[in-house]
């Protein structure tokens, strides 16, 4: 197995592991690192789509090895969050960074960072992350939500054998190279508005916007007759909440038989969201990925969580190429996500990422 073989070479303490479910079953993956990496350490979950070094990709699988050299890991996973008490959470990534210690030594705020990995479809991921923020102090956290190549069926997480939905995993990582937590989006808000009048918070969907139905409200917003409303649609024409005095994306899934809209966020009656305009994909990004560059010096590879209606707009604006092109040259591997972490939050239409420096710089 390739992997195994890696991992020996280098000297690997640690695998994350990304896959396309149409390509891999987990319970078939998880029984073959089991025979041919037993001692190998690894978490991993369903995308929907790939980043690899060959940039944006469908239909892959691929591993990012941490060696023991450079990096210290401690993971667990969270299983029946639809169940989960969040101070359980909480209690959990406690004693995970009890464990880290032990294994580190001088594990710090200053040299660790915390990455999760969460069902995309669990509805659950706000609190979650509000969970895993609160006990990590200052440690910061970046992530994404497991996908199911746009199916919206079933998404798998993985760790050391156990294969699960309705989970998460939580995986601190002490490091001796620089490393830096960054995002960035592609949108800004107009003055166009649309207030949640009617709803279902615990499926996150949306019946009505401005006490009429939420589809026709939306369309009649951004200029699209309803039934022609696609995925597409809603990459091109995210809309944004306020908190905190910054905006963030609040992205539908779907348009349901109803005109009803299921959302990848949390929704709730009463909330204000504005239409956004979007900005240049590829000069955002392209900036964003400069500034890392300009804290880090030279950047040895950056792990991204990249969201998926990102991947479905650069399609629809025919700038796909170029953004694979700039993951590519910016040595970016991760996956295509149902919304992402970042610190407390989460995020949809967002690119979320940490980049890592050069060893020598750290030394």
């Amino acid at each position: 197995m390739a992997v195994e073989a890696e991992a020996r070479a280098i000297g690997a303490g640690f695998a994350l592991l990304f896959f396309s479910r149409s390509l891999v079953d987990a319970t078939t993956l998880a029984n073959s690192l089991k025979k041919h990496a037993p001692k190998l350490p690894y978490a991993g979950c369903s995308t929907a789509g790939e980043i690899t070094p060959d940039g944006l990709e469908e239909g892959h699988m691929l591993a990012m090895l941490f060696p023991t050299s450079a990096f210290t890991v401690a993971s667990a996973m969270v299983e029946n969050l639809s169940s989960s008490a969040m101070d359980g959470i909480t209690g959990e990534v406690e004693v995970l960074r009890r464990t880290l210690h032990a294994k580190a030594g001088d594990a710090s705020a200053d040299n660790v960072f915390a990455l999760c990995l969460i069902d995309g479809l669990s509805y659950a991921e706000e609190a979650v992350t509000s969970a895993i923020h609160w006990a990590l102090d200052d440690i910061p956290l970046i992530g994404g939500s497991a996908g199911d190549d746009l199916k919206f069926e079933t998404t798998t997480l993985m760790r050391d054998g156990r294969v699960a939905s309705d989970s998460a995993i939580v995986i601190l990582i002490a490091t001796t190279i620089p490393f830096h937590v960054f995002k960035t989006d592609n949108f800004v808000p107009t003055d166009e508005k649309l207030v949640v009048t009617a709803s279902d918070p615990d499926h996150r969907i949306v019946r009505e916007f401005n006490a009429d139905v939420a589809a026709t409200e939306y369309a009649a917003s951004v200029g699209i007759v309803q039934h022609t409303l696609t995925p597409f649609s809603f990459a091109s024409h995210p809309v944004v909440v306020k908190v905190g005095g910054e905006y963030y994306c609040r992205s539908i899934q779907k348009m349901n038989p109803d005109g009803s809209l299921s959302f990848f966020c949390a929704i709730d009656d009463g909330i204000v969201l504005s239409i956004a305009q979007p900005k240049s994909m590829v000069e955002t990004t392209r900036a964003a990925l400069k500034e890392v560059e300009a804290k880090l010096g030279n950047i040895d590879m950056i792990l991204g969580f990249d969201c998926v209606l990102r991947r479905l707009d650069a399609r629809n604006r025919q700038v796909f190429r170029d953004i694979s092109e700039l993951y590519r040259a910016n040595k970016v591997i991760g996956f295509g996500t149902y919304g992402e972490q970042y610190r407390s939050m989460h995020l949809n239409q967002t690119f979320t990422g940490i980049a890592f420096g050069q060893r020598q710089a750290a030394e």
